[in-house]
């Protein structure tokens, strides 16, 4: 069985320590395959916050791809945001969007957040024709007959969760990845875990939310996904802090 830990806004700035120290040692003790991070690594895409979650994934000791979230834009410095928005990742650099493939499972990234957008509130979801495209190319080149599990900070439709992910061309792009043979879309941005069966006009997409590590909890307490794949069937096992 293939063991994946599927965490998300971790939010270093707000980081909840006690259960960024529970997870640590869960995935030294069980040594998952990998561990899938859904964006918002940080509060307010600070130097030293990044510096903190590159030392936190590094100590982690397993294979990890991180997704961009909208915290991890630059918040108050607004040439930074626009001009060399990813600058201060660089400590993370090669866990950024990176493709994993384990055992017949391929995790492809999707990024959702931009730096302008045409309404008030830019923290939420897009996805640009070029990030659609990249997705579909590399779901393209999965080996076949392997599980496609996408990779992305914002839900792609709603959930029914307190907060919303309101991502724009979010449908479409749903209907393009299950045309493309994705199985499953793996997200954060509303701090609750969901897992749902979604319709689209192309078939079925298994939809998993995954919960927060930090202070800034909503319905649920600090959590993260343990998915569990064997041979073709998956399942996501919400891992709460007690």
């Amino acid at each position: 069985m293939i063991r994946l830990f599927h965490v998300s806004d971790v939010h270093f700035g707000a980081e909840d320590q006690a259960a960024l120290d529970w997870f640590a040692g869960l995935v030294h003790a069980e040594q998952p395959h990998a561990v899938i991070v859904t964006g918002d690594l940080t509060m307010r895409a600070r130097r030293h916050e990044f510096e903190a979650a590159a030392k936190w994934l590094e100590g982690l000791g397993r294979p990890v791809t991180v997704e961009v979230g909208n915290h991890d834009l630059p918040y108050f410095n607004l040439w930074a945001r626009f001009v060399t928005p990813y600058k201060r990742y660089q400590a993370l650099e090669r866990m950024i969007e990176r493709p994993l493939d384990i055992s017949g499972v391929s995790i492809v990234p999707l990024k959702t957040t931009a730096r302008f957008q045409l309404r008030l509130n830019w923290s939420k979801g897009y996805v640009s024709n070029r990030a659609m495209d990249d997705a579909l190319a590399a779901v393209a080149a999965v080996p076949a007959g392997n599980l496609v599990f996408v990779a992305c900070h914002h839900p792609l439709v709603e959930a029914g969760t307190r907060s919303s992910g309101s991502t724009r061309r979010g449908p479409q792009t749903l209907n393009a990845l299950v045309k493309a043979g994705a199985h499953a879309v793996l997200t954060g941005h509303v701090h609750d875990p969901f897992e749902i069966d979604h319709s689209t006009p192309a078939g079925t997409i298994r939809l998993i939310g995954a919960g927060t590590l930090s202070e800034r909890v909503r319905e649920s307490r600090p959590s993260f996904n343990e998915i569990r794949v064997a041979d073709r069937d998956f399942e996501a096992v919400v891992r709460v802090m007690v």
